[in-house]
């Protein structure tokens, strides 16, 4: 099975509570449940210390914010079994590198976050662990994201493999208008690195979402919060609850039955329209045995009865080996 295709048949589907918990545990194991009720297929995690991850004196205000979003080790270790335990894949962007060692058990798949695209000793301590990995690529040019993925599969070859990276298109601002949100670069990306391509997601609502999937998006990540209301921290804003996750659902269903096939042939549906739709070659009044057919005596009309109208030219020319009433079907024995 692809690593990115989701269980529902559509694209992987990625819920992010990245910090939403607030560095609250509690509220973290709430939303875990409830995006294990929404039914993706991952939920996500950041995993950071503020003092492995900010400087404290070069920005101390930052440095302090995401110490407050901490959590404990063995709080994501219980989130990740609660994950497990569900059914759910457990994801997380690992901003330290040294908690791999007790978090590797749990992630068969390992994101990118945009902040730390360029952050290639991360990519490197990464791409050693030999798993499929997502790279988001918020903040970049076009050249930025070509040397990051090029610096993965430099790393290891397997890399190259489309089942081993991946690349989403994602702006970071929170929220973002629509007119920054560029899905068209998800084409770019493949037509350039032939690598799966999806969207991590910061418009507000989830209709950049559904035009994505339409696009082309092999993976769709979007935050993920209980409710929107009362809440502070910004990501919250940008979230989408269980309900709306479960609605989202049911229209990527929709789109990916309005895709279909990409052959193109008559559908049962369309019934006797093959012929009741369609014209065929029709006399344009009486006409008499020896008569010789011109467009001046023909016309052409629906129902396709007798002579195909894409036969018109092979009919012109001919002469009638009886009389054919106006209207009346032709056939290839009344002709010579």
């Amino acid at each position: 099975m692809s690593n990115w295709k989701g269980r529902n048949g559509g694209p992987l589907m990625i819920a992010e509570i990245g910090g939403n918990h607030e560095g609250d545990f509690e509220y973290a194991k709430q939303l875990t449940q409830l995006a294990i009720e929404a039914n993706v297929d991952y939920i996500k995690f950041q995993l950071y210390s503020g003092d492995s991850l900010v400087s404290p004196v070069e920005n101390p205000v930052r440095n302090k914010h995401f110490k407050k979003f901490e959590l404990d080790k063995v709080f994501y270790i219980e989130l990740a079994e609660m994950c497990q335990k569900a059914g759910v894949g457990f994801m997380a962007s690992v901003w330290n590198p040294d908690y791999f060692e007790w978090i590797d058990k749990y992630m068969d798949i390992y994101k990118i976050g945009s902040g730390d695209m360029t952050a290639y000793p991360v990519l490197k301590e990464t791409a050693a662990l030999g798993k499929p990995i997502i790279l988001s690529t918020g903040l970049s040019s076009a050249e930025e994201v070509d040397d990051a993925i090029r610096f993965i599969q430099s790393c290891d070859e397997r890399y190259k493999d489309p089942e081993y990276l991946s690349v989403l298109q994602c702006t970071s601002m929170y929220p973002i208008p629509a007119e920054y949100a560029h899905l068209s670069v998800m084409h770019e990306i493949k037509a350039k690195h032939n690598l799966p391509v999806g969207y991590s997601d910061h418009t507000e609502g989830m209709y950049a979402l559904e035009v994505a999937v339409a696009m082309g998006a092999q993976i769709l990540e979007f935050h993920f919060t209980d409710t929107r209301k009362g809440k502070e921290f910004r990501d919250h804003k940008v979230s989408l609850t269980r309900d709306e996750v479960l609605e989202l659902n049911e229209k990527i269903n929709v789109i990916n039955q309005l895709q279909g096939s990409k052959v193109k042939e008559p559908q049962s549906v369309e019934g006797d329209h093959l012929i009741t739709f369609r014209r065929a070659v029709y006399p344009a009044m009486d006409l008499k045995a020896g008569t010789t057919l011109s467009p001046e005596n023909l016309v052409y009309l629906r129902p396709n009865h007798g002579i195909d109208a894409r036969d018109f030219e092979k009919v012109i020319g001919k002469e009638l080996t009886e009389d054919a009433k106006a209207f009346e079907k032709l056939s290839w024995s009344m002709l010579t």
